[in-house]
């Protein structure tokens, strides 16, 4: 009798094993090695998803990206993986498989007795939106199906916020500029006639983009985007250079957008200044490109239908 296709979470540890050779590869060239290390039958193989992808290659692809996110696996260029050292102590600790939680838990513990292996530090709201033992794809939990789909959606959004703020570190500096401006113009700042615009103006202490929220531009937004490492802290001095920059074009209100974190000392800056000064850190951004659809497309659109009881009265 054929066992049955492993969870996302149960491919995670054939994942590590086809890895622990040390090798480079894409996605597509891993599925096929996880599938045979995992055992999977030729009929498991072709079972597709509704949307026509192979379930499988779903399953793992969930598995991949967790333990990426926990850097088991790091990325040494787009689209490819590589086994950390903190990858290969997990598996070493958990040869024969390994839960999330498990996971999660063993990495808590190795903080800083592993080289490449840090804790997981989800990019949205982590207690609401990182896959739990109440939210499995497709086994039978207390959730009712419309707490399901809200569950689902926002695993989705949580790994699509991380690839998100992994790309526009990527990308250079004047890309993540631009796409700040994108964000704001997407949110509606710039009005029905306003504009926006990145710019390069001489001893602006780093202005990046202007709004103009009004055809004229009589109301104006001020913008500086930073694209500082995903671990790293914008603090106090670049905040007040941030301000100081606002004075010398006469603005009253500014929008600093970073991929890193804001320390407490920019924060409470922030809040004592008469200047009106909105901090957006990466969490926040990666959750607003997402909400205003800048840098993400609809995969799918789902129907979800009830009974009409006025139709039969």
């Amino acid at each position: 009798m054929t066992k049955p296709m492993p969870t996302w979470d149960e491919f995670m540890v054939s994942v590590l094993r086809v890895f622990s050779d040390g090798e480079v590869r894409t996605r597509r060239e891993t599925h096929p090695l996880v599938a045979k290390d995992a055992g999977l039958s030729a009929e498991q193989t072709s079972e597709l998803l509704g949307s026509g992808q192979p379930k499988y290659m779903n399953r793992i692809g969930w598995g991949m990206s967790f333990l990426a996110r926990t850097n088991a696996l790091s990325r040494p260029s787009r689209g490819s993986y590589v086994i950390t050292n903190g990858g290969r102590a997990l598996l070493k600790t958990f040869p024969n498989g390994f839960s999330e939680k498990e996971a999660e838990n063993f990495i808590d513990s190795a903080k800083g007795h592993h080289s490449g292996l840090v804790p997981y530090t989800p990019s949205v709201r982590a207690s609401d939106t990182t896959p739990t033992e109440d939210t499995p794809g497709e086994t039978d939990t207390e959730l009712d199906p419309n707490e399901q789909i809200q569950a689902g959606l926002k695993r989705i959004h949580t790994a699509v916020a991380d690839e998100l703020l992994i790309r526009l570190h990527q990308n250079e500096p004047n890309f993540f500029e631009q796409t700040v401006v994108d964000l704001v113009v997407a949110m509606g700042y710039a009005g029905a006639d306003g504009v926006a615009a990145r710019t390069q103006l001489t001893n602006d202490g780093g202005i990046d983009g202007v709004v103009d929220q009004d055809a004229l531009g009589l109301n104006r937004v001020y913008i500086q985007a930073k694209r500082y490492s995903l671990d790293s802290s914008v603090s106090r001095p670049d905040i007040q250079a941030f301000v100081g920059a606002l004075h010398g074009v006469q603005a009253d209100r500014g929008l600093f957008i970073t991929t890193a974190k804001f320390s407490s000392g920019a924060k409470s800056y922030a809040n004592s200044v008469s200047t009106r000064v909105i901090l957006i850190d990466g969490p926040r951004l990666a959750d607003l490109m997402i909400r205003f659809g800048v840098g993400v497309q609809i995969q799918q659109t789902i129907n979800v239908v009830k009974l009409d009881e006025d139709y039969f009265e």
